[in-house]
C-alpha cells in the first residue's frame, strides 16, 4: 500500500499547504479513503502533524479516513467531456492567438480569421448542442449521442460543437442547428426521438417547425423567414446579458472562439497599458460591488491589499458557492469559464498577486473540468506564466476543490481548508487583504465579481454605471427556481423590481398558483412576503426592508409552503453546517432546531409536560435568534437565523395555528396532520390498511376502516393509495 502512497502523492510539492486536500482527495478516489500510511505520508511531506491532519478530514462531510464498506459515491449528471485540445486548435493554435491579440495580423486576415472563429463564416452545416450540469440532468447527453449517431450516417457530416447553457433552463434539453449563409436555428425541450426528424431537414433547406424556439441572428447571414427572434421573446426582452452575452453562443472548451469575441483583450490591456493603482481606481469608479451577497466595494479590498508591503500576495476566485441547489457560479463557468479567468488575472495584477486559485466544490465536477481546461489552454497561448506577452507580469492560477462544508463560502474559512486546515472562520480584523493565506495579503472575490472586469475595463467605468442604480451599478444573475413558470438563469439590472422579474423573464407564477412568498438567497437569506414583491432588487432598497439580494437566488414560495416547516429546515441546516467553533451558532442553531421540531409535531401528551414546552421554546425563540445574529462569530451564524426571524415577523399566525390549534394550514407538516375515513366512500378495498407503515388503519375485507389516531403519524400514504378518496385529511 505504501508504494502506491508515494505513487500517487509524487506528483505534489512536498511542502505546499494548498496541496494538503487535493492529496486526501486524490489517495481517497484510489482507495476509497484515506488510510492511516498515507496521513503519515502527507505529514511527512509537508510538515503538518499528523492530528492537525486528522481533525483537517473530520471537519469534511467528502474526507474519510476509514474504509467504508460502501464507500461515497458520485452521482454526477453531466459526465465529463473527453479530455481533447481546444477544438478549434487546428483553425488557430497559440501562435495565432497572440498574433489577434497583439494586433500583429494585417486588417483584411484579422477580419476572416475572427468571422471564421465567430462562426459567421461556415462552409458546412454546424450543429451545437448544450453541455452543462442543467442540460445533461434533463438528458441531453442521449440528445447529443443521437446527434452523433445521425452524424455519422452522412456522407458529409455537419460538425458538432458543445456549447454553455442561454439560461432558459426549464427548456432543455436543446439543440442550436446553424446552416451556411443562415441564421441559427434553436430547438428546445427535445428528445432523442425528434433529432433525426429535425436534422432532416437539412438536405431541405427547410427549417423544421415542431420544437423550433425561434432563430439567432448571425452579422452577415440571411434570416429565416416568419420565424421569431430569440432577443425579441418575453424570456429575453427585460434582460442585460452582459456576463451571459456568449453563454450558448460559444463553446466553453475553446479559447479561440472566446479570443475572437473580445476576450484577453482587456486584460492585454491592463498589464501592457495601465499600473495597477489605475486598474483599481477603474473599477473603484465604476462602483463595481462584491456579488457574493455582502456588497462590500469591490476596489476598497484591492487597494487595501495593494498597498500592503509583501514578498507574495495571492488572490482566490470564490467559486464554491455552498448554497444547497445554488448554481449561479457553476453555470458562469460550465457556459463561459475564460470571462471568469480573465477577470480574475486582471484583479490579480491589480493587487499585484502572482499566484491565485479558483476555488471550486467538489460536487461540481464539470465547472472544475471546465476551468482547468481553460487555465491550461490560457498558459498554453501565453496569457499565464512567467512574463505574460512580454508584459513582466507573472501569474499562476491553478484550481482548489473543497470537499463540502457550507461554511467555507465565508473568505476566512475559506482560506483555513486552503492552507490544510480544518474550515473554520478566523477573527477579524485582520482582513484577508491584510493577513490573509499564510499571513500574506490575499483577496477573495466571488466568480460573478471577477467575470465583470473584461467588460467594466474594456468599456470603462461609465458604461458600468449606466446601468443599475448609483448605489449598485451593473448587473445581477439571479436564479429563479420555485413555484414559477420559467424557472432558469437571467441577468437583470440591479434596481429591478422583485415582481418584474418573476413576471417577466420568469413567465409569472405556475398555472393556477398563487405567490405566499419568495427567498432571496439560499438558506441564509431573507424572506419576503408577497406584499413586497414590488421592492426593487438592488443592496438599497433591500436593505430599507431589512433584506440583502444575497448570492442571487430567488425562490418563490406557493400556498402549498408551510413557513414554519420552512424554518425548521433552514435551522436544521445551519445546525448540520455550523463548524461548532462559536458557542451562539453551534448550542443557538440546535436549540432552535429542537423548539421548531417539537412546534411541527403534536405533543404525544397533550397534558403533559411538552405542551408548556413548546409553548415557552416559541416565547423564546425570537430573543434567541436576536443572540444568535448578535454574537456568532461569522455570517454562517448571523445569518442562520434570517429566514426564522422574518416568518415569525410577517406570518406570526401560522406559528400561532401550529402551537395552538395544532393545524399546519399547508398540510406540509406531518406531525401535526390527522386523516379520517368518510364511511360513504369506503369499499373496504383493505388497500389503505396494507401499505400503512405503522398499522393505524384496521378493518376486514369489505368493511368500513377505521383510522387509530393514537397510531397515526400523519404520513397521507393511506390518503395516497385510496382509489376512492374515501381518506380525507382534517
Amino acid at each position: 500500500m505504501r508504494d502506491q502512497i508515494v505513487q500517487i502523492l509524487r506528483k505534489y510539492p512536498k511542502s505546499a499547504p494548498d496541496e494538503v486536500i487535493p492529496m486526501v482527495l486524490a489517495l481517497q478516489d484510489h482507495f476509497g479513503y484515506c488510510p492511516e500510511a498515507a496521513l503519515e505520508e502527507i505529514s511527512l511531506r509537508t510538515g503538518i502533524p499528523s492530528a492537525r491532519l486528522h481533525g483537517m478530514i473530520t471537519f469534511f462531510d467528502g474526507l474519510h479516513e476509514r474504509s467504508d464498506p460502501s464507500p461515497r459515491d458520485k452521482h454526477y449528471d453531466c459526465p465529463l467531456p473527453p479530455a481533447t485540445a481546444d477544438p478549434m486548435a487546428g483553425t488557430a493554435g497559440p501562435e495565432l492567438l497572440r498574433d489577434i491579440l497583439t494586433g500583429r495580423l494585417d486588417t483584411a486576415r484579422l477580419f476572416t480569421v475572427l468571422r471564421r472563429l465567430r462562426h459567421e463564416i461556415i462552409e458546412a452545416p454546424v450543429i451545437s448542442v448544450p453541455r452543462t450540469t442543467c442540460s445533461c440532468g434533463a438528458g441531453a447527453e442521449a440528445v447529443r449521442e443521437a446527434v452523433a449517431r445521425w452524424c455519422a450516417e452522412q456522407v458529409h457530416p455537419p460538425r458538432m460543437r458543445d456549447t454553455g447553457c442561454f439560461g432558459w433552463c426549464s427548456r432543455q434539453p436543446s439543440m442550436e442547428l446553424q446552416l451556411p449563409g443562415k441564421s441559427r436555428l434553436l430547438y428546445s425541450e427535445l428528445v432523442p426521438e425528434d433529432v433525426e426528424e429535425i436534422l432532416d431537414s437539412l438536405h431541405s433547406g427547410v427549417a423544421a417547425s415542431r420544437k423550433l424556439v425561434g432563430q439567432l441572428p448571425v452579422p452577415g447571414a440571411e434570416d429565416w423567414e416568419n420565424i421569431r427572434y430569440i432577443p425579441r421573446m418575453s424570456w429575453m426582452r427585460p434582460q442585460r446579458r452582459v456576463l451571459l452575452g456568449l453563454s450558448g453562443i460559444i463553446d466553453p472548451g475553446s479559447i479561440a472562439e472566446y479570443i475572437a469575441h473580445g476576450g484577453y483583450a482587456s486584460f492585454l490591456k491592463s498589464i501592457t497599458g495601465h499600473p495597477s493603482r489605475h486598474v483599481c481606481d477603474l473599477v473603484d469608479e465604476s462602483g463595481l460591488r462584491g456579488r457574493g451577497g455582502g456588497g462590500f466595494p469591490t476596489a476598497l479590498k484591492w487597494k487595501t491589499a495593494l498597498e500592503q508591503s509583501a514578498d507574495q500576495k495571492y488572490f482566490v476566485c470564490n467559486a464554491q458557492e455552498s448554497d444547497p441547489g445554488s448554481r449561479i457560479a457553476s453555470a458562469l463557468i460550465e457556459s463561459n469559464p475564460h470571462q471568469v479567468l480573465e477577470g480574475l488575472a486582471i484583479a490579480a495584477y491589480a493587487t499585484g498577486a502572482t499566484r491565485a486559485w479558483v476555488v471550486i466544490r467538489d460536487d461540481a465536477p464539470l465547472a472544475l473540468y471546465r476551468m482547468q481546461t481553460a487555465i491550461s489552454q490560457a498558459s498554453a497561448t501565453g496569457l499565464l506564466g512567467t512574463n505574460i506577452l512580454g508584459s513582466g507580469f507573472n501569474l499562476s492560477i491553478k484550481t482548489f476543490s473543497i470537499p463540502g462544508a457550507f461554511v467555507c463560502g465565508e473568505e476566512t474559512a475559506l482560506l483555513s481548508a486552503l492552507e490544510g486546515r480544518r474550515g473554520t472562520p478566523r477573527h477579524k480584523p485582520p482582513y484577508p487583504a491584510s493577513k490573509g493565506y499564510l499571513q500574506y495579503p490575499t483577496v477573495v472575490n466571488n466568480a460573478e465579481t471577477l467575470a465583470n472586469l473584461p467588460h467594466i475595463i474594456e468599456h470603462g467605468p461609465r458604461w458600468f454605471r449606466k446601468m443599475g442604480t448609483p448605489e449598485s451599478p451593473g448587473t445581477k444573475l439571479i436564479e429563479l427556481t420555485g413555484n414559477i413558470a420559467r424557472p432558469g438563469l437571467v441577468e437583470m439590472e440591479l434596481g429591478s423590481a422583485v415582481d418584474e422579474i418573476i413576471r417577466q423573464p420568469g413567465g409569472g407564477f405556475l398555472q393556477g398558483n398563487s405567490c405566499k412568498g419568495v427567498v432571496l438567497g439560499g438558506p441564509l437569506g431573507y424572506l419576503l412576503h408577497s406584499r413586497e414583491l414590488g421592492v426593487h432588487f438592488d443592496h438599497e432598497s433591500l436593505k430599507a426592508i431589512g433584506a440583502s439580494p444575497g448570492s442571487g437566488r430567488l425562490m418563490v414560495l406557493g400556498e402549498s409552503t408551510c413557513m414554519v416547516d420552512l424554518a425548521c429546515k433552514v435551522m436544521a441546516f445551519a445546525t448540520r453546517e455550523s463548524c461548532g467553533k462559536c458557542i451562539p451558532c453551534r448550542e443557538g442553531s440546535a436549540i432552535l432546531h429542537r423548539i421548531l421540531e417539537d412546534l411541527v409535531h403534536r405533543p404525544e401528551n397533550e397534558r403533559g409536560h411538552q405542551t408548556l414546552e413548546r409553548f415557552k421554546g416559541v416565547m423564546q425563540m425570537e430573543e434567541l435568534a436576536r443572540v444568535m445574529q448578535d454574537t456568532s462569530q461569522c455570517g454562517l451564524g448571523r445569518s442562520a437565523t434570517n429566514i426564522l426571524l422574518d416568518s415569525l415577523r410577517k406570518f406570526r399566525e401560522e406559528y400561532d395555528q401550529h402551537l395552538f390549534e395544532r393545524h399546519c394550514r399547508a398540510g406540509v407538516c406531518g406531525g401535526l396532520r390527522s386523516f379520517h375515513i368518510v364511511p360513504e366512500l369506503c369499499t373496504g378495498c383493505n388497500l389503505c390498511s396494507r401499505r400503512c407503515p405503522e398499522g393505524a388503519v384496521s378493518g376486514s375485507p369489505r368493511t368500513i376502516h377505521q383510522i387509530n389516531k393514537e397510531k397515526c403519524t400523519g404520513c397521507g400514504i393511506c390518503a395516497e393509495v385510496c382509489k376512492f378518496s374515501a381518506i380525507r385529511m382534517n
